[in-house]
């Protein structure tokens, strides 16, 4: 493949994360049930906050996009490296390439911006209970949502326009399961300064706001938790706060330790395997740890499994 621009490039060659056939069965059963667990979870969350009208709340809607962003996120990547590994073939056209990365940092971005405006919703409903339902009334909830989908589409942009003005060499092949944009980044010919500065810059303003603001929120929801005179009134108070916070932890920490081992080990495999964490095991476990954590949650799930079996046994006698 001759050097040039972007109009010369055909494809890419996602390497995954091993060249040994023996392994692939065992990778493609493995990714295939977690992307399976992730859909079905995220998918019953989105079922119970818009079937059950006691969920139609603030908290839940935010709730409903989050597992939404969820879904998304892995079903930008996973299908396409399921079916490579089928068809033993690991090539990604360069327009695909650029649709994966842009859809990839849309839905990502997503995620980034609602964790924030879920902190912000706690914050009001711990620090100012009396006025929540003022305050966080459906017209701000969906210009939150609305803002930061516009903030991540704009985001997505500009790095997908940074990526497209570069010129790439003949070695195309990509250490990783999925077009990352670092990695798409390292195989350019052309110079990349101005591309790594737009990504520094963006994450410290797109990442460290929304991060800011959840730190904040938290520090005064601990404040007024701390107020509150009897333990039940801090258990009940914290209890409304836990499953986002353990979300939040579980976002941010993979996201962290995704980036410091991959900074330290210089191995692109290594990183591939770790960025897992963030790309499919947070999607998977953001389901599990709502419901488990939330009783409002587990009722409404309850009450449709017990309607879906005794539906199914109405029918079952039926001639």
């Amino acid at each position: 493949m001759e050097p040039g621009n972007d109009t010369q490039i055909s494809e890419f060659l996602l390497l995954g994360f091993s060249q040994e056939p023996g392994l692939q069965p065992f990778l493609f059963g493995l990714f295939l049930s977690m992307y399976l667990v992730t859909v079905l979870g995220n998918l019953l969350i989105i079922l119970a906050t818009i079937s059950d009208s006691h969920l139609h709340t603030p908290m839940y809607f935010f709730l409903s996009n989050l597992s939404f962003a969820d879904i998304c996120v892995t079903s930008t990547t996973i299908p396409k490296m399921l079916m490579n590994i089928q068809t033993q073939n690991k090539v990604i056209t360069y327009t695909a390439c650029l649709m994966q990365m842009y859809f990839f940092i849309l839905f990502a971005g997503f995620e980034n911006f609602l964790l924030a405006v879920m902190a912000y919703d706690r914050f009001v409903a711990i620090c100012h209970p009396l006025h929540y339902m003022v305050i966080m009334n459906p017209h701000l909830c969906g210009l939150l949502v609305l803002a930061s989908w516009t903030m991540s589409a704009l985001y997505s942009l500009l790095q997908i326009l940074m990526v497209v003005r570069l010129s790439f060499c003949t070695a195309l092949e990509i250490p990783h399961f999925f077009c990352e944009l670092n990695q798409v980044i390292q195989l350019a010919c052309s110079d990349s300064f101005l591309n790594h500065m737009v990504i520094y810059f963006t994450v410290a303003l797109l990442g460290g706001g929304p991060l800011t603001g959840i730190l904040y929120s938290y520090s005064k929801i601990i404040s007024s938790i701390h107020a509150i005179s009897s333990a039940q009134g801090k258990y009940k108070a914290f209890s409304t706060c836990a499953s986002h916070l353990s979300v939040v932890s579980l976002f941010y920490g993979a996201i962290l330790g995704v980036y410091l081992s991959s900074a330290a080990t210089r191995n692109s495999h290594s990183s591939a395997t770790a960025s897992v964490m963030y790309t499919v095991v947070t999607p998977m476990l953001n389901p599990f740890i709502y419901s488990l954590r939330n009783k409002d949650i587990k009722r409404a799930l309850g009450i449709h499994l017990l309607w879906g079996t005794m539906k199914g046994q109405f029918f079952k006698k039926c001639p």
